[in-house]
């Protein structure tokens, strides 16, 4: 795709400073600029290189004012982050925006779907399976009975969604994801042999729901696992079932949540964070990475270690932690 600087600017609601038919036709960061590359500058730390790029375009804020010679062409906007970020995403909705249906692929008689679709070659639909408009199935993604699939909804490669499944609209599934698999429930016989409970619940992403690849969500043993609206999910997290996630939380790789445990809204959490089952994780939480839950936590608290403490009693604990040897040494020549 080959875009012109007039036509970027038009995207961004931007000015042009320099020529406004040069073109572009990739991204690249502004120390790696080349021709026919478009690049941004946001950072003031890295104003030196945009003396030296190579890039044709790069995008800047506009009280930005040179003081050497570029040789750049600039598009002046009020935000460059922001406008970037814009830019990325219109880049990505005209890369994906396929439509059709490759072949081979399985679609059963009962599927039905909405305009706009594209399905990958060997893909799978089964049985009353419902796409809404404007659907992307990447190849080799499976799609069992009774799944139902809102609007402007992306699901990549190699995706696995098990039966009964509901992703609402404008949400993402990357590639390696498995939603709906059972949940790991088991109960011991009186001989300790393990007997499994029959997982009969479902999945439920709500709308602009991110599922990074991945990442698995176990289906509920009775009722639904959900994650509401806005959420978002880094790569290889595995969310137990009956697990519920609140509005527009956000969780780093490698985190692992036990089964009917309750997060709030608006939560931040880290990487390789362990969190026990059956506890209640209030609104605006914090957890750094590699902390371990516990407990029930109320609204606002900002967690670090394992198990967790809040966040200054751990800072002002740590100072003494890593100063134990000092301290004993220190003991021991008071008791001689």
């Amino acid at each position: 795709m080959v875009f012109t600087a007039g036509q970027i600017a038009g995207i961004l609601e931007g000015e042009v400073q320099g020529n406004s038919e040069v073109a572009v036709h990739k991204l690249a960061k502004i120390e790696e600029g080349e021709k026919g590359s478009l690049t941004f500058l946001a950072n003031p730390k890295y104003t030196s290189f945009i003396y030296k790029t190579r890039a044709s375009i790069t995008i800047v804020n506009r009280d930005f004012v040179p003081d050497q010679k570029l040789d750049t062409t600039l598009i002046k906007v009020e935000d460059a982050y922001k406008a970037f970020s814009k830019l990325l995403e219109y880049y990505n909705q005209v890369k994906n925006n396929k439509i059709g249906i490759e072949e081979p692929v399985f679609k059963s008689d009962t599927a039905t779907y909405g305009e706009d679709l594209y399905l990958g070659a060997f893909s799978y639909l089964g049985n009353n399976v419902s796409l809404g408009n404007n659907v992307k199935i990447y190849p080799n993604v499976y799609i069992g009975d009774n799944v139902s699939i809102g609007n402007n909804v992306i699901v990549f490669a190699g995706a696995k969604i098990y039966s009964e499944t509901s992703i609402g609209d404008n949400c993402v599934v990357h590639s390696g994801v498995i939603l709906g698999a059972d949940g790991f429930g088991f109960t011991p016989n009186e001989k300790g042999e393990f007997t499994k409970v029959p997982q009969t619940g479902n999945v439920i992403l709500e709308d602009n729901v991110d599922v990074g690849a991945g990442t698995t969500i176990d289906r509920a043993t009775l009722g639904s696992t959900i994650l509401r609206k806005g959420v978002k999910l880094d790569n290889q997290i595995q969310i137990a079932h009956n697990v519920e996630i609140g509005e527009h939380t956000v969780i780093a790789a490698q985190t692992g949540i036990a089964g009917s445990t309750k997060i709030g809204k608006y939560c931040m959490i880290g990487g390789q964070v362990g969190i026990v089952g059956h506890i209640v994780i209030g609104d605006k939480v914090k957890i750094q990475a590699q902390s371990g839950i516990g407990r029930n936590v109320k609204d606002n608290e900002v967690l670090q270690g394992s198990p967790a403490l809040n966040y200054g009693d751990y800072n002002k604990s740590y100072v003494h932690f890593k100063n134990l040897p000092k301290i004993i040494s220190r003991i021991d020549d008071l008791e001689k």
